[in-house]
């Protein structure tokens, strides 16, 4: 699989716009907003209370972790093509996950979870807490129509277009149960972009656009070794030119060199969704890295790497994980034995897309290396893993 590395972020930027203002307007803002009113006199009770059964199980709310803004961040800023929700956040916050805490939905918009290059975003203080939204001056008495595909992405698309392609996640018994390619039509033993082929065991009909796949590693979770799927590296893009058994096909475009053998998937069209937000998982995760789709064990930044968790355990599209490097174990110089130092945390990895029991995420960044089957957990606010950009 290719190396997703890059030399510099995508949506790296340069310093915050001239527009910014200074961190003590901001603190200024703050100090007001959460100054406490004036004490009144409490009015005598209009009725006495009633205690709750001494049985009655009370709900706990949540511990919300303070919001820590950035001492650069901008008062206002103007979306920029190029941006991605996760940038955004990154100029913000230290911690890019508390964007839901920090963003307030204007009901003036159609589609009021995304934003588009030219939306002026306000920073502003409501109760001693900051707020973000859409300036006044960027909305109109109707409701605007976008469409999702013209709103910025939550993370750099172009990091995960290889995954667009591939791999996906498949059973033994679903590759060896696909059609497959039989022979090349002009006698070769490879094949590239334009060749055609002769494919045994495809299905009359719809659908005739499929994906060239080969059998890959087998994923297994670490902690009971249960088989998670088989690995189907993307080679290339198959259509359909005549039906039969064998049926003729032709390759409209190769990642890597065709052989016989290679297996045939229906295009999964559905593989990525983007109209997500970065948050963060409000239970514990326990998981590992199990892959990292470069075949390389240290993981780098915008590197897919998949993880043995799961909708099953509650993961979903734009959850942020931190990256938990193994404290090793050390022998004591003084007493005998040895000890297990604590984990460190080595970075942070957004999920983009889940299946039952593994899940994809592309590392955002890392302050320390970190290998395959290092741990993952919900992050730590205060960490400043993320506060690289």
């Amino acid at each position: 699989m290719p190396n997703y590395k890059r030399s510099q972020p995508p949506f790296g930027r340069s310093p915050a716009p001239k527009f910014c203002a200074g961190l003590g307007l901001l603190a200024a803002l703050v100090a007001c907003a959460s100054a406490p009113p004036p004490a009144a006199p409490s009015p005598p009770p209009a009725f006495e209370p009633v205690s709750a059964p001494a049985s009655a199980a009370l709900p706990i709310a949540p511990q919300v972790a303070p919001v820590a803004l950035r001492p650069d961040a901008p008062l206002t800023y103007t979306v920029q093509r190029g941006d991605t929700l996760w940038s955004i956040a990154n100029r913000y916050l230290l911690d890019p996950w508390q964007w839901p805490e920090i963003w307030i939905v204007n009901g003036q918009v159609a589609n009021p979870h995304l934003i588009y290059p030219g939306d002026v975003l306000q920073l502003s203080v409501v109760d001693g807490r900051p707020q973000l939204g859409l300036a006044v001056e960027r909305l109109s008495p109707q409701i605007r129509e976008s469409s999702i595909e013209g709103a910025i992405p939550t993370i750099p698309l172009d990091a995960i277009r290889d995954f667009l392609r591939g791999p996906r996640l498949v059973t033994p018994e679903q590759l060896a149960a696909a059609p497959y390619l039989l022979a090349f039509v002009d006698d070769h033993l490879i094949g590239g972009e334009g060749n055609l082929i002769y494919a045994k065991n495809l299905p009359a009909g719809q659908p005739y656009r499929y994906a060239l796949v080969r059998p890959g590693q087998v994923y297994r979770d670490p902690d009971d070794q249960r088989v998670l799927g088989l690995e189907a590296i993307p080679v290339g893009l198959a259509e359909a030119r005549q039906f039969g058994q064998p049926a003729t096909m032709a390759l409209a475009a190769t990642y890597r060199e065709a052989l016989i053998g290679d297996r045939l998937l229906p295009v999964d069209d559905d593989a990525f969704k983007a109209d997500f937000h970065p948050h963060a998982p409000t239970h514990a995760i326990g998981g590992r890295i199990v892959a990292a789709f470069d075949g390389l064990s240290q993981i780098s930044q915008y590197q897919i790497v998949a993880i043995n968790r799961g909708a099953e355990q509650g993961l979903e599209a734009g959850h942020v994980l931190q990256i938990l490097r193994q404290g090793e174990l050390v022998r004591d110089p003084h007493a005998k034995g040895r000890v297990q130092l604590p984990d460190q945390p080595a970075g942070l990895m957004l999920v983009f897309k889940t299946t039952a029991r593994l899940s994809y995420a592309l590392v955002m960044s890392v302050t320390r290396p970190a290998h395959v089957l290092d741990k993952v957990e919900a992050p730590i606010p205060g960490t400043l893993v993320g506060s690289s950009r």
